[in-house]
């Protein structure tokens, strides 16, 4: 009998945007929400989520923020509907100098056309 099972990261989108004004950039911008969890796969089936950490990512400058957890469960279930600058804290200014993958969330300097983790176009 074989058991084929792993942990991995994952990256989820939450289905929220918020239209603002960008304080990095000072143009019209979007917050697009997704966590980054560990998983544990038993049959390619997640079984177990843990290590959730959610964050924001703004559309026009890609700047990256973490969002509050309160914040997100709340978002999540539908209890409000605006994220509000005091749930934000920067992580990351953008000058465009990387590559992230829209699948896996993983980020290089490089000038790869596919992801090293995970084999995705960029």
């Amino acid at each position: 009998m074989f058991f084929v099972m792993g942990i991995n990261d994952r990256r989820e989108d939450i289905d929220f945007t918020q239209t603002v004004i960008c304080d990095v950039c000072g143009s019209y911008g979007r917050y697009s929400v997704f966590m980054i969890c560990s998983v544990l796969t038993l049959f390619f089936i997640p079984v177990f989520k843990w290590n959730k950490r959610y964050y924001v990512e703004m559309s026009c400058c890609h700047t990256l923020y973490e969002l509050n957890s309160e914040t997100a469960e709340a978002l999540i279930y539908g209890d409000i509907n605006e994220i509000r600058p005091e749930d934000l804290t920067l992580i990351k200014q953008n000058n465009h100098s990387y590559k992230r993958c829209t699948y896996c969330g993983y980020e290089t300097e490089e000038n790869f056309e596919f992801c090293p983790k995970c084999g995705n176009r960029f």
